[in-house]
């Protein structure tokens, strides 16, 4: 009688569960089809024509996100809607007849890369004859054509911010960056408007080749990023598994490099290349994917220590097949050349990939849809770009490394109540007078729709990515995010940072003791 006094309520609340029986735990194993829906398929060959797509991409605008550009081998762009609801009894071409809004021949060689700019009104195609083509994706003309590369163009990126600037590379082994302003005072269809080229960016002489392609293919430059600080560019070959990032200031040299296998202590051990670069919407994360079918993560702030996480399940057989990062960095969608697309959470590494089955032929080409959350695009061999969405299930358990980082910044209590009574007395001491070259930076960083952008050639061009790194790096501030007078009168250190490893630096304890002291 004692004993069961004694007994705490938890343990007797136990005991009575199920009449007293222990409830063992069972492992659940989820089927892959309760974790997607297929939305339909869309054939891209016309009529009999059995034509493999190379790239697609949703548009990056909320009012035009349902619409996805497909290009090929035969050098047409397709435009189609995937808001429409389609027949699960319909054919592929039935659908692709039903959604496509456009098609018009862009080149006469394959289409190896696209890429929406300008709030979805153009459309950058790189092609295999070593040109890149500006289209008005309304009327469906070609504005301008950049010529220079000596090899087909494999990858192009544009500048996060200002869309005139732009990123190729090629197969030549060269990167290079082009400033589409230029075309309005020198003659369009020219190689006038680049503002500097690479050359043998990704080269190795330990690395043997054979073949009659083989130098070529081992000098290639198979994917290019401008990356989020706006200044630094992250490049990838066919040579080894090393990303190179580049200060576009001052391309001499590469910044630093980051590499997913380590050094090759012997001379025969195989080099693999990276079909494909991929990085979230804050420009945390970059995901690689590698010829010895794996996908690695590396975060921009930890590159010496190399990948964080790797991603195994495919088959990455080509250089065709491409990877992709989801925007919220919480999943990545891959292709594969035993015809599966397949779907990893990032912070689930060893649990098996979600796949999606319905191709009949390697699957090439991958995207999500930035707007509408879920919805993906897989394109394949078979000529048939295929439309899931993964169900919001699979975003419940998973949460952003973004939004971990955010919420590492936020300072405790007592340090913001310090914040507040500082700023109280700089901002009594101090006054409204300010500096007029400050004055001009906060207006420039207010959310004024106003204002009126400004045409500058590529020398100047230098100093406004210099300025809108200092006022990103003053955004990120403490005392900014509580609009302190302080934050523009004593910048944080982080004003002389010059490298994309410094732009996400959280500020650091001794900063945060100069702007109190």
């Amino acid at each position: 009688m004692e004993s069961s006094n004694t007994r705490s309520m938890f343990q007797t609340i136990s005991s009575r569960e199920l009449n007293g029986f222990r409830v063992r735990k069972r492992p659940c194993f989820v089927d892959d089809s309760s974790q997607f829906s297929r939305i339909g398929a869309i054939d891209y060959g016309f009529e009999d024509d059995i034509t493999p797509p190379m790239a697609l991409s949703f548009c990056k605008t909320s009012k035009n996100a349902h619409i996805l550009a497909v290009t090929g081998e035969d050098g047409y762009v397709c435009l189609y809607n995937t808001r429409l609801k389609f027949s699960s009894l319909a054919t592929a071409a039935e659908n692709a007849e039903k959604a496509r809004k456009c098609r018009w021949l862009a080149h006469e060689n394959a289409i190896f890369d696209v890429c929406w700019i300008k709030d979805d009104t153009n459309l950058l195609t790189a092609c295999g004859d070593h040109s890149i083509k500006v289209w008005d994706s309304q009327e469906r003309k070609c504005i301008l054509a950049l010529t220079g590369h000596t090899g087909s163009v494999k990858s192009i990126s544009a500048h996060p911010s200002n869309n005139d600037i732009i990123v190729s590379g090629s197969r030549d082994g060269s990167f290079a960056l082009w400033d589409l302003r230029c075309s309005k005072s020198t003659r369009a269809h020219s190689d006038t408007l680049t503002i500097a080229t690479v050359h043998g960016a990704h080269t190795s002489s330990s690395v043997k080749t054979r073949g009659k392609h083989g130098k070529a293919a081992s000098m290639s430059v198979t994917s290019v990023l401008y990356m989020k600080d706006e200044v630094s560019i992250a490049t990838a070959g066919a040579v080894d598994s090393v990303i190179k990032f580049w200060d576009t200031r001052s391309l001499k040299t590469p910044i630093t490099q980051a590499c997913s296998h380590d050094k090759l202590s012997r001379k025969w051990e195989r080099s693999y290349g990276i079909s494909s670069l991929s990085q979230d919407l804050n420009g945390v994360y970059i995901s690689a994917s590698c010829m010895d079918s794996r996908i690695y993560l590396f975060n921009v702030l930890q590159l010496e220590k190399g990948p964080v996480k790797s991603f195994k399940g495919c088959d990455i057989g080509t250089f065709f097949v491409k990877s992709k990062l989801s925007p919220d960095a919480g999943h990545i969608l891959g292709g594969s050349s035993d015809g599966v697309a397949y779907v990893w959470q990032v912070n689930k590494p060893e649990a098996n990939p979600i796949k999606l089955e319905g191709h009949d032929g390697e699957v090439t080409a991958v995207d999500w849809c930035s707007n509408e959350i879920g919805k993906i695009a897989t394109a394949a061999d078979d000529s048939v770009v295929q439309l899931w969405n993964i169900n919001s299930s699979c975003y419940s358990t998973t949460r952003s490394p973004s939004s971990i980082r955010k919420r590492e910044r936020t300072l405790p209590m007592m340090k913001r109540r310090k914040l507040f009574t500082q700023e109280e007395t700089k901002d009594s001491i101090i006054g409204p007078d300010l500096d007029p070259l400050i004055k001009s930076t906060v207006q420039f960083d207010s959310p004024n729709p106003t204002s009126i952008p400004e045409i500058r050639t590529p020398e100047p061009l230098k100093k406004q990515l210099s300025y809108s790194h200092v006022n990103e790096a003053c955004e990120r501030s403490p005392d900014a995010s509580f609009d302190s007078p302080s934050s523009v009168l004593n910048p944080p250190p982080s004003i002389k940072r010059k490298t994309i490893l410094d732009y996400f630096l959280a500020p650091s304890s001794e900063s945060l003791h100069n702007l109190r002291t």
